[in-house]
């Protein structure tokens, strides 16, 4: 119930902040609106969001005839899960990740790239499904795919705030909310706090799912080894993917060579590897 509290929490603290950037774009009726429009994309993820995300990637239905392998792990993980069989798909694309979506265990998908397939061998491909589908058990990644929706609209209306402020979109600067430089300030603080809320979500339920998915397998050695394989083959060859997504992979996705690196969606690799061989299952 705590790990429920706290993700709730941190949704209410994201629609918040989109209300309040709607007030320092639009006073009271822009609250509205920015209100209403959180309650749209809450309603929207929670009903499209892995359909929206499966197409963006170009996942494909894969069949049981064509990955047998596959199947089997996934079958027996979701047993051992209590949970129903999940739709799997695969994605065209020689790096090699992974992620699951779906708004609950009754309507989840797991997908995995034709690279992953290709570098990891079945103890390692099992640690990896073992870590997603915790995630389909936890139900975080609804969670996370709403965090993210409205962390996104959060930042465009800070934008449309900070233009606001700089041309005068206040008819007085002297309003209730600020004025100027309070729609400026909030314009700017607004998009690194929803950040740093959605890292916070998106780190914790990262180690959570690595923990869970360790106990599923039953070994935490296959997760282990496979996130260093994982690691070094994103770094060699990036995924195409939107920043917007990138926390639903195993691993992050983009290129982690620059700065950003500070504020990625996930835990550092090392750190993560050093929880999982400290793990008694």
């Amino acid at each position: 119930m705590s790990n429920i509290f706290k993700t709730a929490l941190l949704l209410v603290v994201l629609t918040v902040l989109l209300v309040l950037i709607g007030g320092a774009v639009g006073g009271q009726q822009g609250m509205l609106v920015a209100f209403f429009l959180a309650l749209v994309m809450n309603v929207a993820s929670y009903w499209f969001s892995d359909k929206m995300v499966l197409a963006m990637y170009g996942a494909k239905p894969i069949e049981e005839s064509q990955a047998p392998g596959l199947y089997r792990i996934v079958r027996t993980l979701a047993t051992r899960a209590a949970i129903p069989m999940p739709r799997v798909y695969l994605i065209p694309s020689e790096t090699a990740n992974a992620f699951a979506t779906g708004r609950n265990p009754q309507h989840a998908a797991v997908a995995v790239t034709e690279g992953i397939m290709r570098i990891l061998d079945e103890e390692e491909l099992e640690g990896v499904l073992a870590h997603e589908l915790s995630h389909v058990k936890n139900r975080d990644v609804l969670i996370a795919t709403i965090a993210a929706t409205l962390a996104g609209a959060i930042t465009y209306l800070a934008h449309m705030a900070q233009w606001a402020a700089i041309f005068g979109g206040r008819r007085d600067d002297e309003e209730e909310g600020g004025g100027v430089f309070g729609a400026l300030l909030m314009a700017i603080l607004a998009p690194f706090a929803a950040m740093l809320i959605q890292l916070a979500v998106s780190r914790a339920r990262e180690y959570q799912a690595d923990a869970s998915g360790a106990r599923l397998a039953g070994k935490p050695s296959g997760l282990a080894k496979a996130l260093g394989k994982l690691e070094a083959a994103s770094q060699a060859l990036p995924m195409d993917a939107s920043p917007a997504t990138a926390h639903l992979f195993i691993v992050n996705p983009l290129s982690g060579r620059t700065l950003l690196r500070l504020f990625s969606t996930h835990p550092p690799i090392e750190e993560r590897i050093a929880r999982l061989r400290a793990m008694r299952v």
